[in-house]
């Protein structure tokens, strides 16, 4: 509140007026839980952005939540311990599925980016788009059993990739198969 809500109405932003006031406290509060992981310097940056993007016919009008949530995740992205949906989509059949098929990390991607439970054409896509993904990480890890050079750029993006597989197995329950 201090460090964003505050200063924001201090500069003469006020409440959008599509909410109630009992909506307006509804979302400050809920705003300032979510973006309770930031530092006071990144709630300075977004209270500074904010500000830039008033909303209303006037431009006189705070942002609404989401909107501030986006720019708080772009100048200060949140430790990634799984939504409630990820977690959902991962303890989920089509989670296991997806770790069990080597595309548990486009389904990641894919549920963080559409932000709705997947159906059969986002886990199809994920399938998809997880087969140049695949061939890179075995065509890396092939070299490095055969004491073939790997260069830094690639073993990077093994442990990127085998991080994103580990958390992904984690939220499932799973983490002792694999």
């Amino acid at each position: 509140m201090d460090c964003l809500i505050n200063p924001l109405e201090r500069r003469g932003l006020a409440k959008p007026s599509t909410l109630t006031k009992a909506q307006y406290e509804a979302m400050t509060r809920d705003l300032c839980q979510r973006l309770a992981y930031m530092s006071e310097e990144g709630l300075a940056a977004l209270e500074e952005h904010a500000a830039a993007q008033p909303s209303g016919k006037a431009r006189d009008r705070m942002p609404i939540g989401n909107a501030m949530l986006e720019w708080a995740a772009q100048i200060e992205p949140p430790r990634d311990d799984g939504s409630p949906l990820v977690r959902k989509v991962f303890a989920h059949e089509i989670g296991r599925r997806a770790l069990e098929g080597g595309y548990a990390p486009e389904l990641l991607g894919v549920v963080k980016r559409h932000r709705k439970w997947p159906g059969g054409y986002f886990i199809d896509q994920a399938r998809a788009a997880s087969y140049d993904g695949n061939r890179r990480l075995e065509d890396i890890e092939r070299r490095l059993v055969e004491g073939k050079e790997v260069s830094e750029a690639e073993a990077a993006w093994r442990d990127r990739r085998r991080s994103i597989i580990a958390r992904c197995e984690e939220w499932s329950g799973c983490e002792d198969r694999g």
